[in-house]
């Protein structure tokens, strides 16, 4: 049949669209964004966490590609404008010193694990992973270390 004769009809197009909004009238957009979450974590479940991050990588290109780096540099700019106006300028230095705050622990408990690691083996006796020579000590300060020392 031409759409011609079908003068009252609607395509697929115009029939999904008019389903789509009777539902939200009647269930409400939270109804589309419980079942967009259960769809995303069934698809997590199936092809795992790297689909995702594979399928946001084509994508990415594909804008590069079609709208260049400048794009990115542009909606970047304007979403940190909005969170600024938002949050207020000293949100990025809230963020900034949490941030610093978070590193520096990392950094103390890695060296804290270190020391633990260093003090439980026995010296000279390889840790578990190392190669079976000890290492030799590095060079003073000032110096470059010969064969066979930490370089």
């Amino acid at each position: 049949m031409s759409d011609k004769d079908n003068k009252g009809s609607m395509t697929v197009a115009e029939a999904g669209r008019k389903g789509g909004e009777t539902v939200r009238n009647e269930r409400g957009r939270e109804f589309y964004e419980t079942i967009g979450r259960k769809g995303g974590a069934t698809v997590k479940a199936e092809r795992g966490r790297s689909f995702y991050e594979e399928i946001g990588r084509k994508g990415g290109e594909t804008v590069k590609a079609e709208r260049g780096a400048k794009f990115y540099e542009e909606i970047g700019k304007k979403g940190g404008d909005r969170v600024k106006a938002t949050r207020g300028p000293n949100f990025y230095e809230e963020i900034g010193r949490k941030g610093g705050q978070k590193v520096k622990k990392l950094i103390e408990e890695g060296k804290r694990a270190a020391r633990a690691a260093m003090a439980a083996s026995p010296e000279g006796a390889p840790q578990e992973g190392s190669s079976a020579t000890p290492a030799t000590p590095a060079a003073p300060s000032g110096e470059t270390a010969g064969p066979g020392q930490n370089e």
